[in-house]
């Protein structure tokens, strides 16, 4: 099978470096027009099922590209970055250094002060894509950089690859799986030629 990974489109907090994990905003006029551009690549490919996180920006993103019929799941939702919510890599580490200091020295477990640990986001992906493996010979999976550089590290089986991806705003990344093996068969590819 095929997972086709779209990230949303940027948001204006995206845009000016700002940490957007549950903050529920939608995407930006370029954004928009960044995705518009990406439905014609993904014209003509059947999805046998098409999945959003719930967070207003990856709907919008999803509605873009296939309009109402998709199912919501929770476990595609971004990490919550709790206190570090909203503000800049500059103004967590001048507000929060001994909270930025613990979260640099432990990302995977370290759980963000009213958010949650990477190694949590994880565990909700895995379990995502051991659901949806049987069901799909293509699924549209539109979400986040988190959620995704989850995705990609896990065809490794680790969880320490995940700082090694650097996933942009409205780009596609494909994963296949073959008789339970998993391979990255694109990374922020704008098209689908010669992937799916």
């Amino acid at each position: 099978m095929d997972i086709v990974f779209v990230r949303h489109g940027s948001t204006l907090l995206n845009e000016k470096g700002i940490y957007v994990g549950k903050t529920d905003t939608g995407i930006s006029q370029k954004g928009k027009d960044d995705i518009k551009k990406l439905v014609k690549s993904l014209d003509g490919i059947k999805f046998d099922n098409v999945y959003s996180s719930p967070l207003k920006r990856a709907i919008e993103t999803t509605e873009i590209i296939v309009g109402k019929n998709y199912t919501i799941d929770a476990r595609l939702r971004e990490i919550d970055f709790g206190i570090f919510e909203g503000l800049s890599y500059k103004d967590i580490n001048e507000r929060y250094p001994e909270e930025s200091k613990a979260w640099t020295n432990d990302y995977l477990n370290y759980k963000v002060p009213e958010g949650e640990r990477l190694n949590d986001v994880f565990s909700r992906v895995e379990k995502f894509i051991k659901d949806i493996e049987g069901e799909n010979n293509t699924a549209l999976v539109v979400t986040h950089g988190g959620v995704i550089g989850c995705a990609l590290s896990l065809v490794f089986n680790s969880r320490e690859y995940f700082y090694r991806f650097k996933i942009l705003h409205g780009t596609i990344n494909v994963i296949g799986i073959e008789n339970n093996y998993m391979y990255i068969k694109g990374i922020n590819c704008m098209d689908t030629n010669g992937l799916i």
